[in-house]
């Protein structure tokens, strides 16, 4: 194998931990380009091996769009018959009899035509464990219906700040929220908890919080601390959203000819409204306004469920109370807010010390710091994420976490003074509605704040927030 990086991302043990627990025979892992997935894969190879797993059980193939894969039929089947006849020392059930499983590694799935269809065949006549990645969540998704039962499902987002700060050589603590602990999130003194865990950590928790804000959190970022930031957005540009727009996009078209430049216009006001929930008559309006030309609006709003289906967005829906939707359009929370530095050659920092020295920026700070949040809280794996737009007498709510029966509203005010009365009527209206079964309601500032005056309410700095992964 390659060399391999020293520092591991939590991803890792999350995925060895799904494989050993055995509830579905195959683990997807799916996130966007860039973020790890292939040195995950790698790595958990290393540790098989050094636990003892013989070489000739464990299989990996990356599905590039080889011409000599194009020419297999069902090459997952192909390829893992192969394996099983010629390579491994017993057939796979043989294997699984005698407590020693065959391992097969699935690298960017999503480049075949009807993997899911072969997966569902291998893992139903086979006992074997499979871990899957992809980059496109179109075409996992696709798949999913068929492989009811038979895979667990893994979100991977960017570096977390306690990943930044062990690849940085800071002293991490791990984080605080546990493999298996999302029921822990309906309990407003976990979140008392969480804030002491920042403030017990805070040197910590600002470093780390600095250098996601200018480098964001893509591993290349940290990996290469010392090359300039500059030329680093232009990395990601290429190997990032260029790839996505000029080659996953048209790839997964069948057939179909996707309009570049006007997926390249939909993800700039995708940039521009990081944070934001814009109806698609202002995004069409704008569209038309640029390219200059007829785009009605289904089909922006169709490239831009494009742009999210590559997890370079992540589109928070309007909440959904007894089957009824909210009327909106959905919140927009970039991956990433270094691809917004790529995209619009602007660079937003919004950690606490700088804002102070640069307070002209504080409202798009403040709505990059909402990006944030929603992009990290849709990465908690059993997590539901919603907004909750203005309606009627209804305030509006910047998220709602779902977990289990409970709804735990969640403002953002990402600034350093907090009106207890004023910043918090979205929060106590919700609360105050029985038929939302919201215990308590949480308000992300922008540093470590004195408590709100209602008791319901817990409030806590987005870098802690952060120090849940």
């Amino acid at each position: 194998m390659p060399l391999l990086p020293s520092i591991r991302r939590h991803l890792v043990p999350q995925i060895r931990r799904s494989l050993d627990l055995g509830l579905a025979p195959a683990v997807v892992v799916r996130g966007p380009r860039q973020i790890g997935k292939t040195t995950a894969q790698l790595q958990l190879i290393q540790d098989l091996l050094d636990e003892g797993v013989h070489p000739l059980r464990i299989l990996r193939i990356q599905f590039d769009e080889l011409d000599s894969l194009k020419k297999l039929r069902e090459p997952i089947l192909r390829v893992t018959d192969w394996f099983e006849r010629h390579v491994a020392p017993k057939r796979f059930n043989a294997l699984a009899h005698d407590g020693e499983p065959a391992y097969l590694f699935f690298d960017e799935i999503q480049n075949l035509r009807d993997w899911a269809a072969q997966l569902k065949s291998l893992v139903d006549h086979a006992s074997v464990k499979a871990v899957v990645t992809g980059s496109s969540a179109l075409r996992i998704e696709a798949g999913r219906d068929s492989l009811a039962g038979r895979i667990t499902t893994i979100e991977a987002g960017v570096l977390s700040l306690t990943e930044i700060g062990a690849l940085r050589g800071l002293s991490s603590p791990a984080p605080f929220l546990e493999a298996n602990g999302i029921s822990n999130l309906r309990d407003k003194e976990y979140w008392i908890s969480l804030r002491n865990q920042g403030v017990a950590f805070q040197e910590f928790r600002n470093e780390a919080f600095r250098l996601f804000s200018e480098r964001g959190g893509y591993p290349i970022a940290h990996k290469e601390k010392d090359v300039p930031m500059a030329d680093l957005t232009g990395h990601l540009n290429e190997t990032v959203i260029q790839r996505v727009i000029q080659h996953d996009l048209q790839a997964s078209g069948r057939g179909e000819q996707r309009d570049s430049e006007l997926l390249e216009e939909v993800l700039r006001l995708a940039c521009r409204y990081a944070g934001q929930a814009p109806n698609a008559s202002t995004l069409t309006e704008e569209v038309n306004l640029t390219l200059g030309a007829g785009v009605n609006y289904q089909r922006v709003v169709s490239y831009l469920k494009l742009l999210g289906d590559t997890l370079l967005l992540r589109l928070i829906p309007p909440l959904e109370i007894r089957l009824r939707k909210r009327r909106g359009g959905p919140k927009i929370c970039l991956a990433d807010h270094s691809l917004r530095a790529c995209w619009l050659q602007e660079q937003i920092p919004f950690a606490p010390d700088i804002l102070a020295q640069q307070p002209e920026i504080s409202d798009m700070a403040g709505r990059i710091a909402e990006s944030v949040f929603g992009a990290a809280a849709s990465t908690i794996h059993g997590l539901d994420v919603a907004h909750f737009p203005q309606r009627g007498m209804d305030q509006e709510v910047d998220f709602v976490l779902t977990v289990g029966n409970y709804r735990i509203p969640v403002e953002v005010k990402y600034r350093k003074r907090i009106d207890s009365h004023r910043d918090t009527l979205g929060l106590r209206s919700f609360l105050e509605k029985s038929a939302n079964n919201a215990p308590f309601g949480i308000l992300i500032t922008q540093v470590d704040a004195e408590t709100v005056d209602d008791p319901r309410i817990v409030s806590l700095p987005l870098s802690t927030f952060l120090m849940l992964r």
